[in-house]
């Protein structure tokens, strides 16, 4: 049950009617489908996105996917909420209603049409932005009707080049947006339009900036082939263009989220992660880390682990004064994923310096190592501590945690 619906087990029932099928909570946002059936939109839609063509309940056919509001129902709900809000029952708000497909065809057809004018064009557009960033189910709809097609067409016309509005609206569409492949390589497999791309990044709008970096990591990721993903990251304007985003002086937490997503997108390119150590990512990462929420900060720590597997990366990473106390620091704070991959870079840059394990066990690497290994963390996770374990074993001092009675009952096989 959600939380705000914890006390109901003690006081309340909620009606049977008021329940989803699928998920047997509380409707939020009740949509009937073509069967009459109503069910929470979430749910349904869940239940359409695994591959199932039937109605939940009657096990019918579904020929239209077309989900319905059941305005009446959701208002009963929310009155019923009310009603019983002595008992910790929250309201549940009115949900934003999906764009409607008709709407988002129209305005997209006046966005690629050439013979409307400039304003009207901008104008289908900006509703097009604000569509997009209310809801991802408005961005299902959006990318459904071939948008990314029209918009990659308005981004790189001849014509538009003398209308930056345009070129920047579109783009920040399709940064929002994810490409099909055949998209990423109409995008791929062009030169010159990589090359008009790259030129963005070092716009003086820090938007365009992030925008582009966003439209960028979405081809790399989304181009399969190593040639075409090599050859975009080839260019060191790239590299250059995302550090400047992550170092952005000013709060900017989508510069942020943007910035690190694609960094580590072009390191999974091998042969120039050497490019993003030139252009200075090391120091971005390190001065960063404190400030990315989880996930970037599980993306940060995976190409820390990337860069530190090249000799510049390490020896970059290993001149910075405070990248073993931070890696050693956020081993079983962030995520299992963020402890695999600091304790991945912790035993490429040990396995490469003998000074850095002094300041590893000086951080107190020791003591998080054996909770490491002790813990649910991922296998790959805790094989990695205990190699890190067997190569700093000559730098433990003798009265260290390893001869503590702490730990004389540990199941933690010793090297």
């Amino acid at each position: 049950m959600p939380r705000s619906l914890q006390p109901l087990d003690v006081g309340i029932q909620i009606p049977y009617h008021f329940r989803c099928p699928v998920s047997l909570e509380l409707m939020r946002d009740p949509v009937t489908v073509e069967t009459g059936q109503t069910y929470d939109r979430s749910s349904i839609e869940s239940w359409v996105a695994t591959g199932n063509t039937t109605c939940p309940v009657t096990r019918l056919p579904l020929t239209d996917f077309t989900l319905i509001p059941n305005h009446t129902l959701r208002r009963l709900i929310q009155e019923w909420c009310v009603a019983n809000r002595s008992y910790g029952v929250e309201r549940i708000p009115t949900p934003k209603q999906p764009a409607d497909p008709i709407m988002v065809q129209s305005l997209l057809k006046q966005t690629s049409s050439v013979s409307n004018t400039r304003r009207a064009r901008l104008a289908a557009l900006r509703r097009l932005r604000g569509l997009a960033r209310d809801s991802e189910n408005n961005r299902l709809v959006i990318s459904t009707h071939k948008a990314c097609e029209i918009l990659l067409e308005v981004l790189f016309s001849e014509t538009n080049r003398n209308s930056s509005e345009l070129i920047h609206e579109s783009l920040a569409v399709l940064s929002m947006l994810a490409l099909s492949e055949t998209e990423c390589l109409v995008v791929s497999t062009d030169p010159d339009r990589v090359a008009y791309l790259i030129s963005l990044l070092s716009h003086s709008s820090i938007d365009v900036r992030v925008n582009t970096a966003a439209l960028l990591e979405n081809v790399v990721a989304g181009t399969r082939s190593q040639e075409l993903r090599a050859e975009i990251s080839s260019h060191d304007e790239i590299f250059d263009g995302i550090i400047g985003i992550l170092d952005y002086p000013f709060s900017y937490p989508r510069a942020l989220k943007v910035g690190v997503k694609a960094l580590f997108a072009f390191c999974m390119v091998k042969e120039h992660r050497h490019k993003a150590v030139e252009a200075g990512a090391v120091e971005a990462l390190i001065d960063r880390l404190p400030d990315f929420e989880k996930c970037d900060a599980e993306r940060a720590l995976a190409t820390v682990e990337l860069l530190c597997r090249i000799p510049s990366g390490c020896l970059a990473f290993s001149s910075h004064a405070l990248t073993v106390p931070l890696l050693v620091k956020v081993i079983l704070k962030i995520s299992d994923r963020a402890t695999e991959y600091a304790a991945g870079a912790l035993l490429s840059l040990c396995s490469a310096s003998e000074r850095l394990q002094g300041e590893a066990v000086a951080a107190g690497v020791l003591t998080q190592l054996l909770l490491l290994v002790q813990s649910d963390c991922t296998e790959r996770a805790k094989r990695k501590a205990q190699m890190l374990l067997k190569l700093l074993r000559d730098s433990w001092p003798e009265n260290s945690i390893m001869n503590s009675d702490d730990f004389a009952c540990s199941d933690v096989v010793l090297f």
